[in-house]
């Protein structure tokens, strides 16, 4: 009798990145739309939502405007604290996370399983990480402990890892390989050119890039910007508006063993998508 091959059954996971101010949240709905125009079906949606309210923080308000478009997961990073009423949206929310390495006082959830309309498992986890950040937990002792509590109950799990140094990042992939199906690092806002697929696979991205004004300084506009670079001195910082973009990856996931089968970069201009 012949040999059957079976294919693997794919779980498509889109991981859109820092969402910064309502320039972002215009962009993520132009692309959005633009996606149920052609026909895409995105099986689960995580959105990196540090930035969404003003350029810092998250409020209710800004998180209503983009519940609409399914995301099934807002992840965050160092400014989840800047807005006081965080604080209460974490404590009743498991949508939004914060990172997992902060100590155990914090309010919220750093890390949590998730289910798809069809059914599918999905485990995301946040954290961040410490070189050039605050000196919190270790985000790779983190990383176990959160392994160790999932246990078999999910294959596929993926990684916001919200940090500043790329080697960090890097040091994290290589660290979870063949633990995790993707560790997508967020956080600096520039898109890097080397998604992959690690040896073991697990999808990786040193950063994901933002959605939002690419004619400014990682979002914000260029003059408050190079104001504090000149000046030496604080200076409050302003989103910008002009080219707006859509960054993220498109990761196609093996649902039985976890693996990562292909990671997709986008960069994609929101106002030729709405034009066109």
């Amino acid at each position: 009798m012949a040999s059957l091959s079976f294919c693997p059954v794919k779980m498509r996971v889109l991981f859109i990145g820092d969402i910064v101010g309502d320039p972002g949240i215009e962009a993520v709905a132009k692309i959005m739309a633009g996606f149920q125009a052609k026909g895409i079906v995105v099986d689960f949606m995580i959105a990196n939502v540090e930035n969404i309210a003003g350029g810092f923080g998250v409020t209710e308000k800004a998180l209503n405007k983009i519940e609409q478009f399914g995301i099934g997961c807002f992840t965050s990073g160092n400014h989840i604290w800047n807005r006081p009423e965080a604080e209460e949206i974490l404590n009743r929310s498991s949508k939004l996370l914060r990172p997992a390495n902060y100590p155990p006082a914090n309010p919220g959830f750093g890390w949590q399983l998730y289910q798809t309309e069809s059914g599918q498992n999905v485990a995301v986890i946040n954290l961040q990480g410490r070189t050039y950040m605050q000196s919190i937990d270790c985000p790779f002792r983190a990383a176990d402990e959160i392994l160790e509590q999932i246990g078999g109950r999910c294959k596929i799990i993926i990684v916001d890892f919200h940090a500043d140094a790329t080697s960090e990042k890097q040091a994290m992939g290589w660290y979870l390989d063949g633990r995790v199906s993707a560790v997508v690092g967020t956080h600096t806002h520039v898109q890097s050119a080397e998604a992959r697929i690690l040896p073991h696979g697990t999808g990786f991205i040193t950063d994901v890039g933002m959605c939002g004004p690419y004619d400014s300084v990682i979002g914000m506009r260029t003059a408050d910007a190079l104001s504090r670079f000149l000046k030496g001195r604080p200076e409050r910082l302003h989103v910008a508006e002009g080219n707006p973009k859509f960054a993220g990856v498109m990761m196609d996931i093996d649902d039985r063993s976890g693996g990562c089968i292909s990671i997709e970069r986008l960069l994609i201009e929101a106002q030729s998508q709405a034009e066109g």
